[in-house]
C-alpha cells in the first residue's frame, strides 16, 4: 500500500507548465501608461518604493509591473500585478491581507465584493487597512490561477488541484490597487472606476488573462 501510495505521488505529479500551452504574457507592454481619464504619474512624482521590499517581491515572480497613476481630479492609484508561472512552494502568489501587516499596516476590513463591468463580473478582495494610525490604504485585489478567479486559499488550492489531475502546474497572476484615502469607501469606488476603466481598453485575450472575463 505505501509502494502504491508513492508510486501514485510521482505519477499524479503534474510536470508540465500550463503557462507554456498559452499566449505568453509582457505586463509593461500590455497595460497602456494612458488611458480614459487615467494616465502614468512619472517616477520622480510617483510614490518611493522601498527597494528591499521591491527586490524581494521581484525575487517571487517571474514579471511584477508598479505603477501610479493620476486622474484629471489629481486622485491617484497604485496599480501592482505580479505574474508567476509556477504555483508551488514558494512562488505562489503573496496575498495582501498577509504582505501588509508585514509592512507595518493593520488590516481594519477583509471583505469579498465584486467589480461589475460591461464584459462580466469580477469576485474581488476589498482591504481597509492603516498603518502608525497616519495612512489609511483602501486596497482592492484578485487573483488568477490558471483560468480562474480565487479569492481564498481553498479555492485556489481546488484549482491547483483539478489543472494538477490533467498534469499540469498552473500559473498565477496578481491584481492590487490601491490608494491612500481616509474615506475607504470613496477608495474603493475609485479603484472601481480605474480597473473598468483599464479592462475597458484590453484586448479580449488579455482582458480574460488579466480578470477571466
Amino acid at each position: 500500500m505505501m509502494l502504491l501510495g508513492a508510486w501514485l505521488t510521482v505519477y499524479l505529479r503534474p510536470t508540465q507548465s500550463l503557462a507554456d500551452f498559452r499566449p505568453s504574457i509582457a505586463l509593461a507592454s500590455l497595460v497602456p501608461t494612458t488611458f480614459g481619464d487615467w494616465k502614468e504619474v512619472s517616477q520622480g512624482q510617483a510614490q518611493i518604493v522601498d527597494p528591499l521590499q521591491k527586490a524581494a517581491v521581484e525575487a517571487s515572480y517571474d514579471q511584477t509591473l508598479a505603477r501610479t497613476y493620476t486622474n484629471s481630479q489629481g486622485y491617484r492609484i497604485m496599480l501592482s500585478i505580479a505574474y508567476g508561472k509556477s504555483q508551488r512552494g514558494e512562488l505562489q502568489l503573496h496575498h495582501p491581507e498577509l504582505c501588509y501587516p508585514a509592512q507595518g499596516f493593520e488590516v481594519q476590513s477583509n471583505r469579498v465584493g465584486s467589480l461589475a463591468t460591461p464584459y462580466g463580473v469580477v469576485p474581488v478582495r476589498r482591504l481597509e487597512t492603516q498603518r502608525n494610525h497616519d495612512r489609511t490604504e483602501p486596497v482592492t485585489y484578485w487573483a488568477m490561477v490558471g483560468e480562474q478567479v480565487v479569492l481564498g486559499s481553498v479555492q485556489r488550492k481546488l484549482v491547483e488541484i483539478r489543472y494538477g489531475l490533467r498534469g499540469l502546474v498552473t500559473d498565477g497572476l496578481l491584481f492590487r490597487v490601491s490608494s491612500i484615502d481616509t474615506a475607504p469607501n470613496n477608495g474603493f469606488d475609485q479603484q472601481a472606476a480605474f480597473a473598468s476603466a483599464l479592462l475597458a481598453v484590453l484586448t479580449p485575450t488579455d482582458r480574460q488573462r488579466i480578470a477571466g472575463i
